[in-house]
Formats: C-alpha cells, sequence, structure tokens
C-alpha cells in the first residue's frame, strides 16, 4: 500500500477573520463567472484558509451565488484545522452541498484540476524563488479554463494586492483599499505579493507605479470635497493617461472605481 504523499508547504499561522477576504471574493464572483462556471463540476479550492473555515464558508456562499453548480474545497496542512471545518459541515446540517475540507498543500489533493484557486495570505512566509516556484505548480494543476488568484491583505482586509492567473501565467493584478482610511496607494505597497514586494524600489514598474499614483492622488486632493471616492476615481482617471488601467467591465468601469479597485496588466508590473 503506498504511502501518504507529505503536504507541499509549510503550515501559516492561520490568521483569520470573518469577512478579511471581502474584496478579492467580490471580484472574483464579479470578474471570474465565465471560470467558475466552465465544465459539468467545477471546483474551486481555498488554499491555506488558516485556523478558522470562516473564509472558505464565506467564499462558498458568495461564489455559489453567482455559479450555483460550484463546489468548494477548503485545503490546509494543518489537521486541526482540517477537522475544524469538517466538523462545521457536518453540524450545519446539510446547509453547505459541495463544500469540503481536505489535508494537503499545493500539491492540492483534489479529484480534478480546479477552476479556482484562492490563494491568499499564504505565500508572504516564503522566498522569492519559492513564490515563483508555487505559481508555475499551481498554474499547473488548473483546469484549462481556471484561475489562480493569490495575494495578501491586511488583517481586517481593508487593504489588499492580488494577482491573477491562468495556467500560461500571470494575467493582471489588482489593487484594493477600504478608501476612507486610505492615506495614499503606496500604503498598499505592504501588501503587494511576495514575487513583486522586494522590488518595490526605483527601477522597477512596481515602483514607478505607485509613485505615479500617489502624484495622481495628490492631484487629485480638490475632489475629497465629494468624498474618498470621487478622490479615487479621479486619481485612476489621472493615472491612466500613462498606464494601462483596465477602464471597461470586467476589470474596470465605475462600479469597481467605486469599491476602491485599480486592475492594470501584469505586465505593466512585471519585474525586470
Amino acid at each position: 500500500m503506498a504511502r501518504p504523499t507529505k503536504p507541499q508547504g509549510e503550515i501559516t499561522r492561520g490568521t483569520t477573520a470573518p469577512n478579511r477576504l471581502r474584496r478579492v471574493d467580490r471580484w472574483i464572483a464579479a470578474t471570474q463567472r465565465s471560470a467558475l462556471r466552465a465544465g459539468d463540476r467545477p471546483l474551486a479550492v481555498d488554499l491555506g484558509y488558516g485556523a478558522s473555515p470562516v473564509t472558505a464558508v464565506e467564499l462558498y456562499a458568495r461564489l455559489r451565488a453567482v455559479a450555483p453548480r460550484l463546489e468548494v474545497a477548503g485545503v490546509e496542512i494543518e489537521p486541526a484545522r482540517v477537522a475544524a471545518g469538517t466538523a462545521f459541515v457536518a453540524a450545519s446540517g446539510g446547509a453547505y452541498p459541495g463544500l469540503s475540507f481536505r489535508r494537503g498543500g499545493f500539491e492540492l489533493p483534489v479529484d480534478r484540476p480546479p477552476v479556482l484557486v484562492r490563494a491568499f495570505n499564504v505565500l508572504r512566509q516564503y522566498a522569492e524563488a519559492d513564490a515563483w516556484r508555487a505559481w508555475s505548480d499551481l498554474c499547473g494543476r488548473l483546469d484549462p479554463a481556471g484561475v489562480l488568484v493569490e495575494g495578501t491583505c491586511d488583517e481586517i482586509g481593508r487593504r489588499a494586492v492580488w494577482v491573477a492567473l491562468g495556467p500560461e501565467g500571470p494575467r493582471t493584478i489588482t489593487f484594493a483599499a477600504h478608501l476612507p482610511a486610505l492615506g495614499r496607494p503606496s500604503d498598499l505597497a505592504e501588501r503587494l505579493p511576495k514575487t513583486l514586494i522586494h522590488r518595490n524600489v526605483p527601477g522597477e514598474p512596481v515602483h514607478a507605479l505607485l509613485a505615479d499614483f500617489d502624484w495622481a492622488w495628490a492631484t487629485a486632493a480638490p475632489q475629497s470635497a465629494f468624498g474618498p471616492r470621487a478622490r479615487w476615481t479621479a486619481a485612476v482617471d489621472l493615472l491612466a493617461r500613462t498606464w494601462p488601467v483596465h477602464r471597461h467591465a470586467p476589470y474596470g468601469g465605475r462600479p469597481r472605481l467605486r469599491l476602491g479597485e485599480l486592475t492594470l496588466p501584469w505586465q505593466s508590473v512585471a519585474p525586470r
């Protein structure tokens, strides 16, 4: 009998909280619907969901609203966390059909290629080279129509940055913030994914982007009289004069701007 394969990866701190990932969840639900509905049995994976199953349960609820056939698997290395998720489902009395929890890591212990892998606050503890390797490994395990969404947020989900990747590699980068609490756009630098956080230095595209966004934010300061959303929208309009900002649905447009989001093609910030 073959011995069980050891999960690939390291145990995270497990820090989590209700609604911490609401920004990325609503972005996935709005922009990735074709992927979420792909195939007869679409599967989403919440990789490294943490000490509580709450964010996996929230992902299930938010995505099933736009993709009713979607199944969700929470994947964690720590057995106690898997047991907590499994116990939650068992105690729900059948309220969450298609939601499951299992032990594993980057190898993704599921029975079919997922149409979505959400990996949030997982790769920050890894070296940059390991984060690039994890991207490659996870992209190679996606359904042909699938997407990997990998990123980082603060403890209460007010600031976040994430990258969307397909089987071919990175596609877009999104910056998202609770606008009333934002000092300036470059405050989001501390939430850059591991593949970029050490590249926020002069000469790198992501550094230039954040510097230009700060300039646009300062220039748009008079719009603060109409609220932080108006200022953010005006700043993005200025930034779009020199950067390839996604301006139209599903990634752009006023509805996404009013949520405090900015999405650009990955190549505009890819490391040199």
